[in-house]
């Protein structure tokens, strides 16, 4: 039986004229790394979905898992101040997403909100994104990901 999260993601891609392939793993693949490992990718082709608020705004960052997110870039492309950016609880990130921490998916959000894609991601010609729950996933070509998605790709990895 498919989790009703994941539905709702196969939904949305369908919509969009995408087809999908969702991978369900035994283990959990919370983080970049186990879902690396599971699919057997480059931790650089998980795509992190990342909820913050700006300005009390939900907006959706997807982030290349090795690269981890610079919130002054953010604030900067928002043209508002570094304290305008907000990380939101967990149930604020169900609220306004749709999906658990974990399996949050970019895909048939439950508010319509602006997504930014880590122009990194788009260096491989696939990538993997959760499909609604911590154990699934599924491949996506990083070009159609951005259209579909009506996507801005911006810069926006923190440099070491």
């Amino acid at each position: 039986m498919i989790h009703p999260s994941t539905q709702k993601v196969i939904d949305a891609t369908a919509a969009l004229d995408i087809e999908i392939e969702v991978v369900t793993h035994v283990e959990p693949t919370r983080t970049a790394q186990e879902a690396a490992d599971a699919v057997g990718s480059a931790v650089d082709q998980i795509v992190k979905s990342l909820c913050f608020m700006v300005d009390g705004k939900p907006v959706m960052v997807l982030v290349a898992g090795h690269n981890r997110l610079d919130e002054k870039k953010l604030a900067a492309y928002f043209e508002v101040g570094r304290g305008k950016i907000k990380r939101p609880k967990a149930d604020e990130v169900k609220a306004a997403t749709g999906y658990s921490i974990g399996g949050v998916n970019p895909f048939g959000l439950a508010t319509e909100m602006p997504i930014l894609v880590d122009e990194d991601l788009l260096r491989f010609d696939s990538v993997w994104t959760a499909a609604g729950t911590p154990n699934t996933v599924f491949e996506i070509s990083s070009r159609a990901l951005v259209l579909a998605l009506e996507a801005t790709v911006i810069d926006v990895k923190k440099e070491a």
